[in-house]
């Protein structure tokens, strides 16, 4: 790996600070579509069968619990 002086690393830092540079550098286009592919997952509504299952589930550990 390349090593940075410190003058580098310094700018670096302050370009990060500042909101200059790019602090995923190359991968920013990467982590843009990772984040609205979540995004998109995260707002989908729920099926209403699998909101079943998850209901009958939260009823059935308390019973467990309890034996």
């Amino acid at each position: 790996m390349k090593e940075m002086s410190k003058k580098q690393m310094a700018d670096a830092v302050s370009r990060h600070r500042n909101g200059d540079g790019n602090p995923l550098g190359a991968n920013s286009e990467i982590a843009r579509k990772l984040k609205q592919y979540y995004d998109e997952l995260v707002s989908d509504r729920v099926p209403d069968r699998f909101a079943q299952l998850l209901s009958q589930l939260e009823q059935a550990e308390p019973a467990q619990k309890k034996d």
